[in-house]
């Protein structure tokens, strides 16, 4: 991807509102963690690595197109990097880009070059019941509820190749996947700003 493609891809269009709350969300896990050093799979347009940076950790980033100049050029499913030798992995709407058999050889890397955490977002398909409610000196109070459905599969049009409550790929199974490769979930939630993001906290057992 050339310089004026990458900047068209990630146009403030693409950069909503919502997508923006969800930067927030990765900043503020990998935070809460006490990580002082990072690795981020997927470049994207580089504003929670600066960010992080700006907060004195050390980021490694990590992609398979070149073109978007990581660190690192490489596939998640093989990184040559040492065994625990980033406090947390970062991987934040990576991992539906490749088939759901690789998901599974995916979080073993990330299982092994992890130091202790993982911190996870996928996209969760689906209509969700939404209330906030907010009272004087009190903070808000929000609740969302996935609602069950009978998902098709992933249009041919986007380039995810699954996502959480498509046909075929529950939530169950994901969860499954991530206890099989050795990790704890430690906590899972939509993010009400953006009910399409699915956040994972992972913790290598």
């Amino acid at each position: 991807m050339s310089d004026h493609s990458k900047k068209k891809y990630y146009s403030f269009s693409y950069e909503s509102l919502p997508r923006w709350s969800s930067y927030w969300y990765q900043i503020h896990e990998v935070l809460s963690l006490g990580a002082s050093s990072v690795l981020e799979i997927g470049v994207g347009n580089g504003v929670v690595t600066k960010y992080l940076k700006s907060a004195g950790l050390h980021i490694t980033t990590l992609d398979v197109d070149k073109d978007l100049e990581p660190d690192v050029v490489a596939s998640v499913t093989d990184m040559p990097l040492s065994d625990g030798s980033h406090d947390v992995v970062l991987a934040a709407q990576v991992l539906e880009h490749l088939s759901f058999e690789e998901f599974a050889p995916a979080l073993a890397e990330i299982h092994r070059v992890a130091g202790r955490y993982a911190v996870i977002s996928l996209p969760h398909w689906g209509s969700i019941l939404l209330g906030i409610v907010k009272l004087p000196l009190l903070p808000w109070l929000r609740l969302l509820c996935k609602l069950p459905s009978v998902a098709g599969s992933v249009p041919e049009d986007t380039e995810h190749r699954w996502e959480i409550g498509r046909r075929g790929y529950p939530l169950s199974r994901v969860k499954k996947e991530m206890r099989t490769s050795g990790f704890d979930i430690v906590r899972d939630y939509i993010i009400v700003e953006y009910p399409y993001h699915h956040f994972f906290v992972l913790k290598k057992k």
